[in-house]
């Protein structure tokens, strides 16, 4: 690329900004909770895209319906948790408790769930499609697999590959 396109290129660009922008222009940076004890706290219904909550204490709290796709929860204790309807995709929740969390109807499309606990964790309606999990989280989230998602009509069966 030229120097003279890339000056057009990006004097168009502020123009847009400075008029208020395209849509895509709306945006803000990503929220970071790393470490942070967010026990309790009620994140429903909320746009967190690319948001950061590795290694944080999520016991009890509400994700419900959010849309948190690609935020990162490595690590982090979500025991309880409610994350309904929340769409997760592309999201990191590696190393992570789930232990009688709600991910029913939840969008984990493509989501890292490696050596994450999900002991009476309700996956009701829930979409792994493409999720990455170890043999051994397959085989007990197949056990109690069932439903289909509301938004990507996927079945839960179906998703995780249980035979």
């Amino acid at each position: 690329m030229t120097w003279r396109r890339f000056s057009a290129l990006l004097l168009t660009l502020l123009c847009w900004l400075s008029w208020g922008g395209p849509a895509w222009a709306d945006w803000t940076m990503p929220l970071s909770y790393s470490n942070a004890q967010l026990k309790g706290r009620d994140f429903s219904n909320q746009e967190l895209q690319g948001s950061e909550f590795s290694n944080a204490n999520l016991e009890l709290t509400n994700f419900s319906n959010s849309d948190v796709r690609g935020a990162v929860f490595s690590a982090s204790t979500m025991t309880q948790a409610n994350l309904h309807g929340a769409d997760l995709t592309y999201a990191m929740i590696d190393q992570s408790d789930l232990t009688g969390a709600d991910l029913s109807d939840a969008v984990l499309v493509e989501t890292i769930l490696l050596q994450s606990t999900f002991d009476n964790t309700d996956i009701t309606g829930a979409d792994f499609t493409d999720a990455i999990l170890d043999g051994a989280q397959v085989k007990e989230l197949c056990q109690r697999a069932s439903g289909v998602n509301s938004k990507t009509g996927i079945a839960t069966r179906e998703s995780l590959g249980c035979r």
